[in-house]
């Protein structure tokens, strides 16, 4: 049997509250407990942390690539653990690796490479995100709109099939009724509007037929207006609906995040990194559906400067919000951690309360990260120092 071991720092975020001059107990790779570190029952083996603070282990829902590798091009068990690791060692403990517009032969291998990933055990792979194929062409941003199409049976029967996780589907009502929202969400899928022109009253007609998310807000959808408040006004206003958010200076001004911290409550905002191979990886250019994809500056575009993903990891995330956009630190770290938890429906990830996964991270008081802990086991990254 294995013994407990703790981990003390000067502050810990349970995910709710902190808690100063801590304990964490983890034991066989779940929190046994978080307790004043003057209360940590003798003889408990012991591990100071080396930041300031511990917080549980990001989620993120929207990561199409990273480590130099792109989840379209390379949709293979062994092109996601390689996605996943990249973004382990910038925080992220849990991911939904995400499939843009595609051919249909290349989104069903990426269902077939998560399941089999799943199945395998491969460590921070929670399910999939299918962004598209069935968006707006108009609002395509830079999906391919050869392959963007009406959603079709056989890509009900993709979405709904067993071994996947937690599936998000992002759909535009131009290319998916109703209907279709209806019966995904009815079969557990978690359908989000985006890339669509959808105006106030189709937005809201979606969300009651069951979307219960906004993907990439103001990005690839109509700009708020006051006249025509459009996707953007429905979502913020809904309290039932969560929105995601790039929050890395070029998909979304500060003072915007300013705006949307101010007046959407902090329970419905998660934080994505809409990443790309490009994090964790030192190339500065990659290929996307024959179409190269150059990195300058952190931001990410193709010839025509149409923004392809980010350059985003969750701690720069993190670390925008806050000195950027002033939000509280506890808001960052919920966004980025127990709200997508909640959203996706992951009840042992996002926090450090009893019976969680042991996935945590330090931080130092800059909020650079220190370490990561996945299951009760400190993760080292040899590949990152050769950046």
């Amino acid at each position: 049997m294995t013994a407990s071991r703790a981990i003390l720092a000067k502050r810990i975020f349970d995910g709710d509250h902190f808690h100063r001059n801590a304990a964490i107990i983890m034991r066989q790779g779940r929190i046994e407990g978080l307790v004043a570190a003057a209360d940590l029952p003798a003889g408990i083996a012991r591990h100071e942390a080396e930041g300031d603070l511990i917080c549980p282990g990001f989620v993120d829902w929207q990561v199409n690539g990273g480590g130099g590798v792109l989840f379209n091009e390379t949709p293979t068990r062994e092109g996601v653990a390689a996605i996943a690791r990249a973004h382990l060692a910038y925080g992220t403990t849990a991911c939904l690796p995400t499939v843009i517009t595609d051919a249909p032969e290349v989104t069903n291998a990426a269902a077939d490479a998560v399941a089999q990933a799943i199945a395998a055990g491969v460590p921070g792979v929670s399910g999939i995100h299918f962004e598209g194929p069935h968006l707006s062409v108009e609002k395509r941003g830079v999906h391919d709109p050869s392959f963007i199409r009406p959603l079709e049976r056989r890509d009900f029967e993709r979405m709904t099939r067993r071994g996947l996780g937690r599936v998000v589907a992002t759909v535009a009502p131009e290319s998916a009724s109703l209907d279709d929202i209806s019966a995904l969400a009815e079969a557990g899928v978690l359908v989000s509007i985006g890339h669509t022109r959808a105006d106030y009253a189709t937005a809201q007609k979606c969300f009651r037929a069951g979307a219960s998310a906004v993907t990439h807000l103001f990005n690839a959808m109509a700009p708020l207006h006051h006249r025509d408040p459009g996707l953007v006004g429905a979502a913020m206003e809904n309290p039932d609906v969560w929105c995601g958010l790039i929050a890395d200076g070029h998909h979304l001004h500060a003072s915007m995040l300013r705006m949307i911290f101010a007046a959407v409550p902090t329970e419905r905002l998660t934080l994505v990194t809409d990443a790309m191979p490009s994090v964790g990886f030192a190339g500065d250019a990659f290929t996307l559906n024959g179409r190269t994809v150059r990195r300058v500056n952190g931001r990410l575009t193709i010839t025509d400067g149409t923004l392809a993903g980010s350059d985003l990891d969750m701690i720069a995330a993190v670390r925008f919000a806050v000195s950027k956009c002033g939000a509280d630190l506890a808001a960052a770290l919920q966004m980025a951690s127990r709200n997508p938890a909640k959203m996706l429906g992951l009840a042992d990830c996002g926090h450090l309360r009893t019976g969680a996964r042991a996935d945590l991270l330090v931080l130092s008081e800059a909020l650079d990260l220190k370490s990561v802990w996945l299951g009760g086991n400190r993760q080292e990254f040899p590949e990152k120092a050769r950046l």
